[in-house]
């Protein structure tokens, strides 16, 4: 069914927006990072390099012997020092290694030595750790701004003793142009990532949307909730068979009508070619044309009319939906109807007969014949009620059911054959679904008549019926020249419309559905006997017996063993 599409943004947008956040997100994450590492590394390297120089000059034993001896002075000239000796190591140092100062100083913390002449003589601005005899490397802001400084003390040569400290300094230049190059290829290498995932979503959803024709996923998912409510909301079998040839869904009803393995069962058909899934026969080869046909299938469990359709959308081949119809209540009601049509067919005729005798009556009364008259109503009362030719039908308890065949027994007697009521039979209680009961009965009496009709004369049709409890037994045999041999007359595919009226003994004529009916019941129906000479019946030819067994037709009565009488002969 329609669906109105929903406000807001599309498959696509939702898509790539969440690709571009999460994209986006790795992005930081990844810059993050990758400036941490920067940073540690940088700091890493301009430690150990400012250690380094730190520890080379400290070592220099024409260094510690000036340290020492200014250390011991009283009094520095701060003139003196800055033409000194030690001034010009630390800058012939500094110029050599590229480092951003070189300060000495003695164990008092005056400068020695620093890059800044104007501060040599002074104290130092930061606390002299290295004086306690340890090293130490921080970054710091001093008096030439930011930067990563090494402190290391200096020994009096050949002693332990500590007269003054080599500070080293390297500037954070370097890091910050190294950061900025860091950051630009991460925002460079960021941007074609949300270039590429931006090309690479757009034909991901282009190939989606092409295998999902077009349809959003909440399209999708209503499309299948849809499909659901068809599926399982029908009466209808559906079985749908992809271009694979494989079938890819089949609905609840398909399963009782086929018979199929229940979708939780490991030999379920969902995902099998159809030729493997046991369907029936004929419906595989109506699949295998692939032209759509519609045809009849007889089942154990119904009598189902099968259409195969070809699906196509723009000239894509989607594959073939077989539909199933269940006929069987279809065609019980009409072998119903057909029983009620009898029994009205037999009142007509009775009303008619009854007004003829009126009409007699009334005549002779109008002319005055009051004699002739009484005479007639004499005879009328004589003959007993109006014609209804079924011999031994006092047998028959139930009034619903002498009425049916009676009415049997009218067709019969305008065919030129006796319907009679077996001397055995003894039918006790009423019937408590005589809808089920006359379908079953009529049929046989018309398949036997028309038997009777083909066969040789004397041509009759007699009814035995025998009640046990709730169930009626029925035996229906014939005059006719019995059932040929081999014959299957319940199989598929035998019917009135496929012999010669001559040839056939109505086998067609509905004995697949009453069978279906019987056995929905508990019951069945099958061939008695299929044309022998029956003990003492002294007729001269004898036909098929066709038996049935109908439980629960009957509200109450007095039972008889019935199964010596048609069982055996089943």
């Amino acid at each position: 069914m329609p669906h109105e599409p929903k406000p807001g943004r599309g498959f696509a947008a939702r898509i790539m927006t969440l690709q571009f956040v999460v994209v986006g997100l790795m992005i930081l994450a990844a810059a993050a990072g990758a400036l941490w590492v920067t940073v540690e590394r940088v700091n890493d390297q301009a430690q150990g390099r400012a250690l380094a120089i730190a520890r080379t000059l400290a070592a220099d034993p024409e260094l510690q012997t000036q340290v020492k001896r200014y250390a011991d002075a009283q009094d520095l000239d701060s003139a003196a020092l800055r033409a000194g000796p030690v001034q010009e190591a630390a800058e012939a140092v500094r110029l050599r290694t590229g480092a951003f100062f070189v300060v000495v100083t003695e164990d008092r913390g005056i400068r020695l030595a620093h890059p800044t002449p104007a501060l040599i003589g002074q104290k130092v601005s930061t606390h002299p750790a290295a004086l306690s005899g340890s090293e130490s490397v921080s970054r710091e802001h001093g008096t030439l701004g930011e930067s990563v400084r090494a402190k290391v003390p200096v020994f009096a040569p050949g002693t332990g003793t500590v007269v003054g400290e080599v500070s080293v300094g390297v500037g954070v230049q370097e890091l910050a142009v190294r950061l900025r190059t860091a950051t630009a290829w991460v925002l460079g290498l960021g941007l074609g990532a949300l270039l590429l995932s931006a090309v690479s979503t757009r034909w991901l959803v282009r190939r989606l949307k092409s295998q999902t024709l077009g349809l959003e996923p909440a399209e999708m998912a209503q499309l299948l909730r849809d499909r659901d409510a068809v599926l399982y909301g029908v009466a209808d079998g559906v079985i749908g068979i992809g271009p694979d040839g494989r079938i890819s869904v089949r609905n609840k009803a398909a399963r009782i009508m086929l018979g199929l393995p229940h979708r939780h069962e490991s030999d379920d058909i969902i995902g099998l070619p159809y030729a493997q899934a046991k369907l029936p026969a004929p419906l595989v080869a109506a699949i295998a044309e692939g032209t759509g046909a519609t045809l009849r299938l007889e089942t154990e469990q119904a009598a189902l009319v099968a259409t195969v359709h070809q699906v196509t959308r723009d000239g894509s081949d989607l594959g073939q939906v077989v539909l199933l119809r269940d006929v069987t209540t279809i065609e019980t009601l009409g072998e119903r109807l057909d029983a009620v049509e009898t029994m009205a067919g037999a009142l007509r005729a009775q009303r008619h007969e009854f007004a003829n005798r009126l009409h007699t009556i009334s005549g002779l009364l109008h002319h005055g014949d009051v004699a002739e008259a009484r005479d007639y109503l004499g005879e009328v009362i004589d003959s007993g009620p109006v014609r209804e030719p079924v011999q031994n039908l006092a047998a028959i308890e139930d009034t619903y059911l002498r009425a049916f065949l009676g009415a049997k027994g009218v067709q019969a007697y305008e065919r030129g054959v006796v319907l009679r009521v077996g001397e055995a039979s003894a039918l006790y209680g009423r019937l408590n679904d005589a809808q089920d009961a006359t379908a079953v009965l009529g049929n046989l009496i018309d398949n036997a008549l028309r038997a009777a009709v083909q066969g040789p004369t004397p041509r009759w049709v007699e009814v035995d019926l025998l009640s046990e409890g709730s169930t009626l037994h029925l035996a229906v045999a014939d005059s006719g020249t019995g059932v040929e041999p081999g014959l299957e007359v319940f199989a598929e595919g035998v019917s009135t419309g496929t012999l010669p009226e001559s040839e056939e003994h109505g086998q067609g004529v509905g004995l697949p559905l009453i069978r279906r009916l019987a056995r929905t019941r508990g019951g069945d129906v099958w061939i008695a006997d299929p044309g022998s000479e029956l003990e003492g019946r002294g007729d001269e030819h004898t036909g098929a017996v066709f038996a049935a067994r109908l439980p629960g037709v009957l509200s109450s009565g007095q039972g008889t063993a019935a199964h010596g009488t048609f069982e055996g002969k089943k």
